[in-house]
């Protein structure tokens, strides 16, 4: 994990009200389920997106870099890190990044990604 990075899980450890040793109790997973609303058509769909490859939804490309969850023996959570990109209607234009980083289970509004047409939440992290 680089050091950005697990200042960010240290945080939210501590905003969630963690124990300190809990980032220890992680539990790596390799897909994250994402529910994904287009807020236009008001339609809603579950993502799973395996690490490191990109899912589609709409316009928008998501990619997971890591994912992980607590054991079922301790207070349910789920972390994914993501980055989202929109590609837009017009392919000969580049992506625009519009959202890189930590979401939570149980926390979507700690670290939500505010784009005016998509809205992504993070389910779950499961090792399956």
């Amino acid at each position: 994990m680089t050091r950005p990075d697990r200042r960010i899980l240290l945080l939210a450890v501590a905003l969630l009200g963690l124990p300190g040793g809990a980032e220890a109790s992680w539990i790596e997973g390799r897909a994250a389920t994402i529910q994904a609303l287009d807020k236009i058509t008001a339609r809603i769909s579950t993502l799973r997106v395996p690490l490191d490859e990109p899912v589609d939804f709409g316009t928008l490309s998501v990619t997971v870099r890591r994912c992980a969850y607590h054991p079922p023996e301790e207070p349910p959570e789920d972390a994914a890190f993501l980055e989202v990109v929109d590609n837009g209607h017009d392919r000969s234009k580049p992506p625009q990044p519009v959202f890189t980083g930590w979401m939570f289970a149980s926390s979507p509004a700690v670290s939500a990604m505010e784009h005016p047409v998509y809205d992504l939440t993070l389910l779950s992290c499961k090792s399956e």
